[in-house]
């Protein structure tokens, strides 16, 4: 973990809320939709199997912890997670609380329009609360 460095196109997008065990955990800044990245604080890493046993498995119950929390959002319809790489190769894990209706319903939020970011103070609101749950 000490040679982690966050891809700066992740840092261009998101905001940090905490730290996990193993991973980042932080906000999309897309007022479309409530989108959570965990990005694991391991060097080099870019797909699953790049993690160890006990790195999968601490990412796995991230996953669980921070998925929950999303599914429990008001309107939440479905729970998309992903680890898609295609862009953005450094190991992340996308999990998006998607709501009927939403920008993209009922497709793949990736690639849907521009995004929209949160004005400063909503931002700074939705970042408070974030940090809150995650505590």
């Amino acid at each position: 973990m000490s040679g982690f460095q966050l891809d700066p196109r992740l840092v261009a997008d998101s905001v940090f809320l905490a730290d996990g065990p193993l991973s980042q955990v932080r906000l999309m800044n897309d007022a479309r939709y409530r989108w959570l990245l965990l990005v694991p604080r391991v060097d080099g890493a870019v797909e699953w199997l790049d993690l160890d046993g006990g790195q999968q498995r601490l990412l796995l119950a991230e996953i669980n912890r921070v998925g929950a929390l999303l599914r429990a959002e008001p309107g939440t319809a479905k729970l998309n997670i992903g680890a898609l790489g295609n862009i953005v190769r450094q190991l992340h894990v996308h999990l998006v609380a998607r709501r009927d209706g939403d920008a993209a319903w009922p497709g793949p939020v990736w690639g849907h329009g521009s995004a929209e970011p949160y004005g400063a103070e909503d931002l700074s609101r939705h970042v408070e609360t974030w940090r809150q749950r995650l505590r």
